[in-house]
């Protein structure tokens, strides 16, 4: 099907010639998949970005469920999701705070403080792409009793774009302009045509904090907030306790916003361990509810399954577990600052050292021996949805071609083995998380590496140093102090936009922004930066596509990050629990509406 076929269908489906059922049909035999071809009406008018049905929620009252236990075994360290960095400190913070928004597990948004999705339906977004309006909620209150209104969403716009703030949903929200229309009515005007105009305050980037409490510190005092450690939410638990790095507490909220929710009474969120061990404590003993991010070889995970307590979820989406290659150099200090935007690293500044690191990896393995159902194989950075899926990348494990091209490169073996070339030598610096599947897939790497001539100094941070937002600490995965490190990067939303942002040169991770900045691996090209604006702006859906696959494969082809394995999310469950999941937004995005079957 070509462009034009596409747009002539999109044109019938808006003039009522073609049903969307038609047109999702006709899709699906061309492999898109019925939620991503319904979502695809709606990016483009055709179909209403309406909230798609989610479990159905059972219970006819709320409370009686006793405690939710949950295990993460990577603990948060603070609860204020404009200062959210990695996974665990965004969960935490959705305990709490909600947007007007999420990402259902189809790719379809859900309101949560929103009154409706905006649609060209409903008025609530202009043809030409320029502005979306939100229309709020009404009844919604803080857990401090005050109302929720549009200043308070008017605030969240103003405080994360403040660059004195220096939060990491700032992307999000500083080239937008937002309008109070009425207390319960927001504008989103964009400078120009938007196509991806659900990002700020909808899902992760979303989560609205209370105006009341964080107005005075609207600036470079912004961590200095007791609320970022004591949060005021909308949500269906408020907070009751929180022992950063190990124990969340919440309490059922008596004047939630939503009928018969929550069920459970209390929540707790024990973080620390490992993963094995979380996945034992649910699917082996039954000590806990849920078991986040199981990390775990496959083959354990079926074994403890077979205890017959608990089961294993796995949900398709975005995430990639991948290798960054710095293109900088961790070991030399420009005013202060290591891994300076000024410095390039000394081996990977060639490329044929970055395509040797790329051809030592045997993916193969990892899948088979190691990820199992949560770990496909994959060449590409962004693999989901469908159809910004590149067909031109490919992976390849071959020792003797990583030797061949070194050779040809003259980077020489010396008397160590080692190869060196103009007083460089190929010995770097490979950091990553403590867990298992990690130290597992480090050692495979070294092992190969060895037979080329490059040796690997493995380092193991344990995951709440390597994932917190510790300005101080030197082992942060955001500082990038090493010449490698590994880790899953998470895509929660059903659109690449925000995604791929990790790779522009305004999102480079350095000291001036606390090291907030999404391009961690320090990476620059003029190419990716200008094709990326064009997407933000693109409204034909068909161009937007390629333009975010040419984007992939800029990224991937400079071998500067080595993708992996896909990573679907994994977790454990009782079988008694409902958790209502999502690979595209928090594990927490719904927790209003898990319940325990009796």
């Amino acid at each position: 099907m070509t462009e034009d076929d596409l747009r002539q269908m999109i044109g019938r489906v808006k003039r009522g010639t073609l049903s969307r059922r038609g047109f999702v049909r006709r899709m699906a035999a061309l492999g898109l998949t019925a939620p991503m071809a319904t979502q695809l009406l709606a990016i483009t008018g055709a179909a209403p970005a309406a909230a798609q049905s989610v479990p159905e929620y059972r219970p006819t009252r709320a409370g009686g469920g006793g405690p939710l236990r949950i295990l993460y075994w990577q603990a948060s360290t603070l609860l204020n999701p404009h200062f959210a960095v990695g996974t665990t400190n965004q969960d935490a913070s959705r305990v709490f705070y909600e947007p007007l928004a999420g990402w259902a597990a189809d790719g379809t948004l859900y309101p949560i403080l929103a009154a409706e999705i905006p649609s060209i339906e409903n008025r609530g977004l202009r043809e030409d792409g320029r502005e979306v309006t939100w229309k709020l909620k009404r009844g919604v209150k803080w857990h401090d009793g005050q109302d929720f209104t549009a200043d308070d969403v008017v605030f969240n716009w103003e405080y994360a774009k403040n660059p004195a703030v220096a939060g990491v949903s700032s992307g999000s929200y500083r080239d937008v302009n937002v309008v109070k229309v009425d207390d319960y009515t927001v504008r989103v005007e964009f400078q120009r045509p938007t196509p991806f105009w659900a990002d700020a305050f909808v899902a992760s980037r979303g989560m609205i904090i209370p105006k009341h409490l964080f107005k005075d510190y609207n600036g470079a005092n912004a961590r200095d907030a007791p609320a970022n450690l004591r949060p005021v939410g909308t949500s269906a638990f408020r907070f009751a306790s929180f022992a950063p790095g190990d124990t969340l507490r919440a309490e059922r909220n008596p004047n939630y916003h939503m009928p018969n929710r929550p069920f459970f009474d209390t929540l707790e969120v024990k973080g620390g361990g490992d993963a094995v061990s979380a996945a034992r404590a649910v699917l082996q003993t039954g000590d806990y509810d849920y078991a986040w991010n199981l990390q775990v070889e496959d083959e354990i995970l079926k074994r403890l399954e077979a205890a017959g307590r608990g089961r294993v979820n796995i949900v398709e989406g975005g995430n990639i577990e991948f290798v960054q290659l710095n293109a900088t150099d961790p070991n030399r200090e420009v005013d202060g600052e290591r891994a300076h935007i000024s410095t390039q690293h000394p081996a990977f500044r060639d490329p044929t050292v970055r395509e040797a690191m790329s051809l030592l990896i045997d993916r193969n393995a990892l899948e088979q021996f190691i990820y199992g159902r949560g770990g496909p194989a994959t060449a590409n950075f962004l693999n989901n949805p469908p159809r910004f899926r590149s067909p031109n990348m490919r992976w390849e494990f071959n020792i003797q071609k990583a030797n061949e091209i070194l050779d040809r490169a003259g980077w020489a073996r010396g008397r160590d083995g080692i190869r060196a070339k103009d007083g460089v030598r190929l010995r770097f610096v490979f950091q990553t998380s403590v867990n298992a599947p990690r130290q597992r897939t480090q050692a495979i790497y070294k092992q190969a590496a060895q037979r080329a001539g490059i040796d690997l100094e493995l380092k193991s941070v344990t995951a709440s140093v390597f994932f917190s937002a510790d300005v101080a600490n030197p082992d942060t995965y955001t500082k990038f102090y090493a010449d490698m490190q590994m880790y899953t990067t998470t895509m929660t939303q059903a659109d690449p936009q925000l995604f791929m942002n990790q790779y522009v040169s305004w999102e480079i991770s350095a000291r001036a922004n606390n090291w907030q900045g999404r391009n961690i691996v320090r990476w620059r090209n003029e190419e990716y930066d200008r094709i990326f604006r064009e997407a933000e702006n693109e409204l034909d859906p068909v161009k937007r596509a390629a333009l975010f696959i040419r984007m992939n494969d800029l990224i991937v082809g400079s071998n500067h990050i080595i993708p992996l394995v896909r990573r679907p999310l994994v977790s454990a469950s009782l079988n008694n629990i409902r958790p209502v999941l999502s690979a595209w937004d928090n594990t927490f995005w719904l927790l209003n509406s898990w319940y325990r079957e009796t």
